[in-house]
């Protein structure tokens, strides 16, 4: 779980997670229903904003967006070398070939990750995990058992790195950890899984005994606001989807994936 002191602060840190959470959504809808790129690099730059007010710095941005960077292209690759074909036909070995529809389609994947991705990762750099319970459970009217669940097993994450290390550090002492790698690793997952297990039932039980599990309604410690800034951000998204669809549709590079 990410401490409330390292996360990013920005204008969007205040906001409702579930209000980042429906503006992700709505950003991610046109290019979940369409496979063209201008529609994705309309939203690609649209969102440019909402990372500007993340609060992220350059260092922290490229270090959360380093595996979307990395995955982009080699699915631009994959889709240019084995997509679709049409057009001219520019490089054929095999079963890869790289025409103009290809091509056209591996800019489309490109934008479309950069475009569903980045958003997110802007949003939900100041998510603190029991904020975005209480809003779950609160707006979005998910049950708080499993939320509640969920949060409790988000926080234990955290123990499975000291787990690991006074594993191996028990398994140094003994003298098992200096030959076999692959067995040593393939044990000491077996006993993380274990310790993982137990810990769990112990978390259950705890919570069960403080009535978490119970079917009355429940109150809760701190309310979820909900206000004028959440209905912005949403407004926001969608207005970014509006106006993707609406650039695409224009310039007549409309490609619905629902109508192929």
């Amino acid at each position: 779980m990410i401490p409330v002191s390292t996360l990013a602060r920005g204008p969007l840190s205040g906001i409702n997670p579930v209000a980042k959470l429906g503006a992700a959504f709505l950003i991610a809808i046109p290019l979940i229903a369409t496979i063209d790129w201008v529609s994705a690099f309309t939203a690609l730059v649209l969102g440019i904003p909402l990372i500007a007010m993340s609060g992220l710095s350059w260092r922290g941005f490229w270090i959360r967006t380093l595996p979307v960077w990395i995955a982009a292209p080699l699915a631009a690759v994959s889709i240019a070398l084995y997509g679709e074909r049409g057009g001219a036909v520019h490089f054929h070995w095999g079963l890869m070939t790289v025409s103009d529809m290809s091509l056209e389609l591996a800019a489309a994947t490109f934008f479309r990750v950069l475009a569903i991705a980045r958003p997110g990762i802007a949003l939900f750099s100041a998510v603190d995990p029991p904020d975005h319970a209480d809003g779950l459970a609160q707006l979005a009217k998910l049950p708080a058992r499993f939320v509640l669940g969920a949060l409790g097993g988000l926080r234990m994450v955290g123990l499975l790195v000291d787990d690991w290390r006074e594993l191996e550090a028990a398994r140094r002492v003994r003298g098992v950890a200096d030959r076999g790698r692959i067995r040593r690793v393939i044990g000491m997952a077996f006993s993380l899984i274990v310790l993982a297990i137990r810990r769990g039932s112990h978390l259950a039980t705890a919570m069960e005994s403080r009535a978490f599990g119970a079917s009355e309604k429940r109150t809760w410690a701190r309310e979820s606001p909900w206000g004028a800034r959440e209905w912005i951000l949403m407004a926001a998204g969608l207005a970014i989807s509006v106006i993707a669809l609406t650039v695409t549709t224009a310039t007549g590079h409309l490609n619905v994936i629902l109508g192929r």
